[in-house]
């Protein structure tokens, strides 16, 4: 086999699978559903990817990873809070908005969070979880002199911006321009102060 035909068989199945876990969740899926809608076989699956968890982690991998450097990138901008909370907003909204394989992984990402907590999918995201949550931990804490009644709040100021950014995703459906990012991080600023 050619390694043309090694990456193209592995993006198939990586593709499939991703689509079939969004449409139908991850322990509701077979992987003979998966080979037969790729078009390999079982065995060839398993060549690639070991097991249906292998398989996941790796889809996992294939779209949550850019997503992690994106936001990392954009919380070491250290030019104060809000500044951060609109910079890491727009790279979190934008670069799930970019494209449909995007969006299917974030929401397939979001169900696998209520998922129970011994499932493999929920085990599977449990450390992308928690990544993210630390992201937004550390650029709170970071920032904690710029709001002087934060009083040890940084791990609910970070589960609430958080809840923001994730539920302005779920309902809105378009593109988002600065002007809805800076509403959106005035609107929590708001919160915070009040």
């Amino acid at each position: 086999m050619a390694d043309k035909d090694i990456v193209d068989n592995r993006r198939n199945i990586l593709d499939t699978a991703l689509d079939l876990f969004y449409a139908k969740g991850y322990e509701a899926v077979g992987v003979q559903e998966i080979a037969t809608k790729a078009g390999v076989t079982k065995p060839t699956l398993y060549y690639y990817f070991k097991s249906k968890y292998g398989l996941l982690e790796n889809v996992l991998e294939d779209t949550i990873e850019g997503f992690m450097e994106a936001l990392m990138k954009a919380v070491d901008e250290g030019k104060g809070l809000v500044y951060s909370l609109e910079t890491v907003a727009k790279v979190y909204i934008e670069y799930i908005m970019a494209s449909r394989k995007n969006m299917k992984a974030f929401h397939m990402f979001l169900s696998m969070e209520y998922s129970p907590p011994d499932s493999e999918s929920h085990k599977a995201i449990e450390k992308y979880v928690k990544d993210i949550f630390v992201l937004f931990l550390n650029l709170f804490t970071a920032n904690a002199k710029e709001l002087g009644n934060m009083n040890g709040r940084q791990e609910q100021f970070a589960m609430g911006y958080m809840g923001i950014l994730n539920y302005y995703l779920l309902v809105n459906k378009e593109r988002c321009d600065e002007n809805e990012i800076h509403s959106l991080v005035h609107q929590f600023m708001h919160g915070i102060f009040s």
